[in-house]
């Protein structure tokens, strides 16, 4: 895990997403400072221009999705709905399941952009819950004072 996600306060992040009105500039180098792993990296140019460039001409929704679409490659929008003044956004590992059995992560808001964010942000906390590591764990070595005994007589 980077040292960006350790010092990483999803919440603090989530409450200024729900807070803000519409999305900014600022809050998106914010955001991509912040949360992104995989933005940085040398073999991703071509997608990490895409997205500044996206950012440049304030295309948000879009820039959001190209976004989610770099740094979670295993997740995919489920659904976007706008209803009663409010953007729904879901993101979901199995879009093609039914709802009732699919784990997706929701988020709304009245901007579209900052509703498909809101999701994004919840997906990166969850990752940074469950975080487990890339190599299996080893088993701890025996008490020193255990050993082996055979009972077999083999004479």
């Amino acid at each position: 895990m980077t040292a960006a996600l350790r010092r990483y306060d999803p919440s603090s992040l989530s409450e200024r997403l729900r807070d803000a009105h519409t999305m900014s500039r600022p809050l998106m180098l914010e955001i991509i400072n912040t949360v992104c792993r995989r933005f940085p990296s040398l073999g991703q140019s071509e997608r990490t221009a895409r997205v500044m460039r996206l950012v440049d001409v304030e295309a948000w929704a879009d820039a959001a999705l190209a976004l989610m679409e770099l740094e979670l490659p295993l997740w995919q929008v489920r659904r976007i709905a706008y209803d009663e003044g409010e953007w729904h956004c879901a993101l979901s590992r199995e879009r093609e399941l039914p709802d009732w059995l699919d784990a997706a992560v929701e988020a709304r808001h009245a901007d579209l952009a900052l509703a498909l964010l809101s999701a994004f942000l919840e997906v990166q906390a969850l990752a940074v819950e469950t975080a487990r590591p890339s190599v299996p764990t080893v088993r701890p070595a025996p008490d020193p004072f255990y050993e082996p005994v055979g009972c077999e007589n083999f004479s």
